[in-house]
């Protein structure tokens, strides 16, 4: 995250004469944070000790923010990029999104796929025990209640913000994102330093997944698949295995020459 220096030195300057209301903001601020996110942020060095009081900074972002849906300048933008055909690019998405392209069910949420086996594995990689919250944090491990929160998005998202509540990394990884539904568990090879960069990331716009995605077939070695539009190699990459069984790389493949006409 970029910050601009001068903006920290003078904050930094400040904070001890400050300490007393720094430090009240700083313990409202991390009573209400996951451990693991408090040591990230520490790490991030968003929270210093000054004179032995803990003092919560904020920086200012100099990042433009992003919005809105993707343009076809930006499929046209990311595919000259990746050496790959707009065309490719869209069947995929046709097939994690459907043909609304839709990478966010409200603003600033992503489309989510809570993915409770995927969870269990990222727990026990996390060595968590997840029988300890069974009853505290019954949304987590209950199907989502669509007719409580009035859509099976929503309902996603309250699952996935409890799971968050007992460990937040753990949740990021064991979610599918955005329009391109990527693993949580892939932030790495994404290219993001962390989980939360990635979830910051799929947050704040549909561009922001389209590069993740680019980032991820480059990394993960799927960018020749695509590129030379080898739907089966791509699919089982992608989608798993069991792939042809469901017929992936015959609907890339239909989607493909429907975006190519």
């Amino acid at each position: 995250m970029r910050r601009h220096i001068l903006t920290a030195i003078a904050i930094s300057v400040c904070a001890a004469a400050c300490v007393t209301q720094a430090t009240s903001q700083a313990l409202v601020e991390t009573d209400n944070m996951p451990p693991d996110t408090i040591r990230y942020l520490d790490m991030e060095r968003e929270f210093f000790v000054i004179g032995g009081d803990t003092v919560h900074l904020r920086f200012a972002q100099t990042e433009t923010p992003r919005h809105g849906p993707l343009t076809e300048q930006d499929f046209i933008e990311v595919a000259k990029e990746l050496g790959v055909e707009v065309a490719a690019i869209k069947a995929v998405v046709d097939i994690e999104a459907g043909r609304s392209h839709r990478g966010f069910w409200t603003e600033g949420k992503p489309i989510l796929n809570f993915d409770m086996s995927i969870y269990r594995q990222m727990a026990n990689r996390h060595k968590i025990n997840l029988g300890k919250y069974t009853k505290s944090h019954p949304i987590v491990f209950a199907r989502p209640n669509t007719a409580r929160y009035g859509s099976q998005q929503a309902a996603v998202q309250a699952r996935f913000d409890q799971a968050a509540t007992i460990d937040s990394v753990t949740a990021i990884e064991g979610t599918f994102w955005g329009m391109f539904q990527i693993g949580g568990f892939n932030w790495r090879l994404c290219g993001t330093s962390s989980p939360q960069e990635f979830y910051r990331l799929m947050s704040r716009s549909e561009r922001d997944q389209l590069e993740l995605f680019g980032e991820f077939i480059t990394r993960s070695g799927l960018l020749p698949a695509l590129r030379a539009k080898k739907w089966s190699a791509f699919a089982r990459g992608y989608n798993g295995p069991s792939y042809a069984s469901r017929g992936y790389h015959r609907r890339l493949a239909e989607s493909y020459q429907r975006h190519k006409r």
